[in-house]
C-alpha cells in the first residue's frame, strides 16, 4: 500500500459532503485479470482509456475490463455488466458516440463485430455489424479509434500498436455497416506516419527515454477543431515514466499530416502516477476537453497499470494540449467552461492541495517480510508496505506538526494475492483516523459507512475529507480487502 495526504495552503470554504475533487489515478473499481490465472498471478489493472460522452452521460472503456462505467458527473463511476462481450475481452476499444447510437469496437487481428446501443447505461448491447473484413497479416485493426465527421457525415478508422509499422487510417462506408469504404482490401487503408525518435527525443523507448529499441506508436484518436484534424498518438511504450501523447495536424481526415512542434502534448515522466500515453480526448457537459491516458505500475505484472485524465484543451494558437502539472494530486472537478485559449486557470482545476507527508516518518502495527511502513511515502508506486490482512493493522504517520489534511489517497498493491475475478466478496474498506498527539483519536473517515462512500473495490482509494481537519498524526486502520 502507498498513501499520500494533501495540504491546502490557500483557505476556502468548507465543501459539501458530496464529492467534488477527483485525484489520479482514477479511483476505479479496477477489475482483476484473467489472463495469468493459470500462472497463478493476480493483479487488477486497467489501461487504454476512452472516455465518451453521450447521453448527457459519461461512458469509460478500457482494456480487459468485461465491461465499462456509467457516470453522471466523471466522480462517481458505477461498472456496468453488459448483455453481451467477447469472450477474450476487449483490449484498446474504440468507442464513439453519434446520435442517439453508441458504436463499441476491439482491437484485433482477426474479424470481429463492431456493437452497438441506444441504452448503454442499462449495458444491452447488439451487433451492428457481425464483423469487418480481415486485413493483410499483422495489420489490425489493433488499438482502433473510430471518428465521425459531423462536417461531412463521413466515418473514418485510425489504428495502430507497433514499433515495425505507422498509424494506419481508412475511411469507412456508413451504408454498408461501417465496412471499408475502398472494397479492395490491399488498398483499403494507408500509413498516416511512423515515430522518428532520432528527431523527436520524447518518441525514444525506454526509461527517461534512455534506451536504443525501436520505440512503440499505438493509441490513435482523432479530433477535430475549427476545421483541423488532430490525429493523436502515444509513444514510446506504455511500461516507461515518459508514455506520453503527440498529436500530427492536418486539413483532411487522412492526410497529409504535419507534426506538431509542441509535441507531446501530454507528458508527466515524474510523481506517483507516471506517464499519460494511450487515452483519449473528450469534451465533458461544459465544453471543457480533457485528455486521458495510461500509467504503469509493472509490479505483479509488466502490464499492470492503471488510468490517468488531465485537463485539456485548445489555446489561442489552436494547439492541443493537456495540463499535467500537479497531475497526480486532486484536481476540481468543473462546474463550467473554462478559458481554454490561455490554459486552464490554476482556480478551474488544480486545488492547490500539496503533498504533505513525503519521506515523513511511519509506523506500523506489523510488517511482513523486509516491505517496511516507510515504503508509503517515498511516491514510488513499485515500493510498498504489507501486512497481515486482517481488521485492525493500522499505519501511521508524522507529519511533525500539526497540518491542514484535506485529502488521503490509498493505493494498493495486490502483493501475492489470489484472487481472479472481481466480485461481491472483492470490495475495499479502511478507516482514517486523526491526532495531535498520538494518543487522543478522531475518525477522519470511515469507509464501512456505506450509505457515504458505498461499498465497492477501490485500489486507487481516494477520499477527500468533508471539512478541513488539522492533525500531527494521520493513521489509516485496515477493515477489509479481497486476499490474504
Amino acid at each position: 500500500m502507498n498513501a499520500w495526504l494533501y495540504l491546502l495552503f490557500t483557505l476556502l470554504a468548507t465543501p459539501a459532503i458530496a464529492q467534488t475533487t477527483y485525484c489520479n489515478p482514477i479511483d476505479l473499481d479496477y477489475r482483476y485479470n484473467f489472463e495469468q490465472t493459470n500462472e497463478g498471478i493476480s493483479y487488477r489493472s486497467g489501461a487504454d482509456p476512452v472516455i465518451i460522452r453521450h447521453k448527457n452521460a459519461y461512458y469509460l472503456f478500457a482494456t480487459i475490463q468485461g465491461g465499462y462505467w456509467h457516470s453522471t458527473d466523471m466522480l462517481n463511476w458505477k461498472f456496468i455488466t453488459p448483455s453481451m462481450w467477447p469472450m477474450e475481452d476487449m483490449c484498446a476499444p474504440a468507442a464513439e458516440s453519434v446520435g442517439d447510437t453508441l458504436y463499441l469496437f476491439q482491437s484485433t487481428f482477426e474479424q470481429r463485430p463492431i456493437l452497438m446501443s441506444t441504452a448503454p447505461e442499462t449495458g444491452k448491447l447488439q451487433f451492428y455489424n457481425r464483423w469487418l473484413p480481415r486485413l493483410p497479416k499483422d495489420i489490425g485493426p489493433w488499438d482502433p479509434a473510430l471518428f465521425h465527421d459531423p462536417d461531412t457525415d463521413k466515418w473514418y478508422m485510425y489504428w495502430g500498436s507497433s514499433n515495425v509499422y505507422p498509424i494506419f487510417g481508412a475511411e469507412l462506408d456508413k451504408s454498408r455497416n461501417l465496412t471499408y469504404a475502398d472494397r479492395n482490401l490491399a488498398t483499403a487503408y494507408k500509413p498516416m506516419f511512423w515515430l522518428d525518435p532520432w528527431v523527436h527525443g520524447w518518441e525514444r523507448f525506454g526509461p527517461n527515454h534512455a534506451d536504443l529499441v525501436k520505440p512503440f506508436t499505438e493509441g490513435a484518436w482523432m479530433t477535430k477543431h475549427n476545421g483541423t484534424y488532430y490525429l493523436q498518438y502515444a509513444a514510446p511504450g506504455t511500461e516507461y515514466n515518459v508514455y506520453a501523447n503527440g498529436t500530427y495536424t492536418s486539413k483532411s481526415p487522412l492526410g497529409p499530416w504535419d507534426y506538431a512542434p509542441y509535441n507531446p502534448i501530454a507528458y508527466h515522466p515524474g510523481g506517483y502516477a507516471t506517464g499519460c500515453g494511450h487515452g483519449n480526448t473528450f469534451q465533458d457537459e461544459w465544453g471543457n476537453y480533457w485528455n486521458t491516458g495510461t500509467s504503469w505500475i509493472g509490479l505483479v505484472w509488466g502490464m499492470e497499470r492503471r488510468m490517468v485524465m488531465h485537463p485539456a484543451g485548445f489555446d489561442k494558437t489552436d494547439q492541443l494540449y493537456a495540463d499535467t502539472r500537479f497531475g497526480d494530486w486532486p484536481h476540481k472537478m468543473p462546474t463550467g467552461k473554462w478559458d481554454t485559449q490561455n490554459g486552464p486557470k490554476a482556480e478551474d482545476t488544480f486545488m492547490g492541495w500539496m503533498l504533505l507527508n513525503y519521506k515523513k516518518p511511519v509506523t506500523a502495527s506489523s510488517t511482513l517480510d523486509t516491505l517496511r511502513a516507510g515504503f508509503v511515502v517515498d511516491e514510488n508506486p513499485r515500493t510498498f508496505w504489507a501486512t497481515r490482512n486482517k481488521p485492525g493493522e493500522t499505519l501511521t504517520v508524522d507529519l511533525g506538526s500539526d497540518q491542514t489534511v484535506r485529502a488521503v489517497q490509498v493505493n494498493y498493491v495486490d502483493h501475492k494475492n489470489t484472487i481472479f475475478k472481481t466480485d461481491a466478496q472483492v470490495y475495499t474498506q479502511f478507516k482514517l483516523l486523526g491526532s495531535s498527539d498520538n494518543k487522543t483519536w478522531r475518525t477522519l473517515a470511515d469507509l464501512t459507512d456505506t450509505t457515504r462512500y458505498g461499498k465497492r473495490d477501490r485500489a486507487c482509494a481516494y477520499v477527500a475529507l468533508p471539512n478541513a481537519e488539522k492533525a500531527r498524526y494521520v493513521r489509516y486502520e485496515h477493515v477489509y480487502t479481497a486476499g490474504p
